[in-house]
């Protein structure tokens, strides 16, 4: 194994490690806010990560410069649509962080935050 392939693998395998995590996040997490704070790990740093795996083991040229392209189009993206579906939360007033998970004090009482403009 060559010191590049191994690059390859670590990033890889990193990246899987945010998609799967983003995964498992947005499962179990509540409400809008923390929903979006799980998918902006898979889309801004996941993807890139894999597609940055797969630039190194192409090796330099254009194939590799194009899957980095990709993965530059990913982040941006990413990070545009999670701004907007934030904004668009905010903006209808979706319920936030804390939605069925309690207070955190182990009472279990469950109360819902609304987000508001300061």
């Amino acid at each position: 194994m060559t010191a590049g392939h191994v690059a390859a693998l670590v990033l890889l395998w990193a990246g899987v490690g945010c998609v799967l995590l983003s995964a498992a996040a947005l499962v179990w997490l509540d409400g809008t806010p923390a929903r979006l704070h799980a998918l902006a790990v898979a889309s801004c740093l996941g993807v890139p990560l894999i597609a940055l795996a797969l630039a190194v083991e192409q090796g330099p040229g254009r194939a590799a410069a194009k899957t980095l392209f990709i993965g530059l189009v990913f982040a941006a993206g990413g990070t545009a649509a999670t701004i907007a579906v934030g904004k668009a939360a905010w903006e209808s007033g979706e319920v936030g962080a804390g939605e069925g998970h309690g207070s955190g004090d182990g009472s279990g009482e469950e109360e819902e935050q609304r987000w508001t403009r300061p």
